[in-house]
């Protein structure tokens, strides 16, 4: 006996999937609701049973994207690899996502309004970012004495998101953003990546 779950999940993905490109194309502000349903071939009552609100449906799409870079981190270094090259492995996923780089970009800009649906996640995600890779550069020890954990941490995090946005201005392979990030890293530390 089937419960009618699978159904749902794959409805729920298909309009992640379709949300998530509507909002890259429009912004998120310009985006309805309405629209993201017709384009999931679904009614807007449909979508709504699934995502009530704009809102919901935008955080759903940053955590999903969240959580699969974070299971890949996880899968990673339980296997072995170091956290700075699981780190890199998050930014060449990147290289092969563009859409999904896009919509990080446009709304991490939009969320700096307080008034945004997404203000508030983007808070905690930088904070829990920075948090996570301050507790890393502290633990490795490596960083050279004339730079702090936080100060590593913060100034990766933004290295990241700039590198992403050029990426995204010239997609030519004239910026090659895990090799960059490498090399920044490396200027950090005392170690050899």
């Amino acid at each position: 006996m089937t419960h009618g779950y699978a159904p749902g999940r794959s409805t729920r993905t298909r309009i992640l999937d379709v949300a998530r490109t509507v909002f890259v194309e429009n912004g998120f502000r310009s985006s309805s609701l309405r629209d993201i349903a017709a384009k999931a071939g679904i009614s807007h009552p449909g979508l709504l049973h699934h995502f009530p609100t704009k809102q919901d449906l935008l955080i759903e799409i940053l955590r999903r994207r969240d959580a699969d870079d974070a299971a890949a981190v996880e899968e990673d270094v339980a296997g072995g690899v170091d956290a700075v090259e699981a780190l890199l492995g998050v930014v060449r996923r990147n290289t092969q996502r563009p859409g999904m780089v896009e919509l990080f970009a446009v709304l991490s800009t939009e969320a700096v309004d307080p008034t945004h649906p997404a203000h508030e996640y983007f808070t905690e995600r930088y904070r829990h970012t920075i948090e996570t890779l301050r507790a890393y550069f502290d633990e490795s020890r490596s960083l050279r004495t004339s730079i702090t954990p936080i100060d590593a941490a913060r100034t990766t995090v933004a290295m990241m998101d700039g590198l992403q946005i050029q990426w995204l201005m010239d997609r030519d392979d004239r910026i090659d953003m895990e090799a960059t990030m490498r090399r920044y890293i490396r200027s950090l530390t005392e170690s050899s990546l």
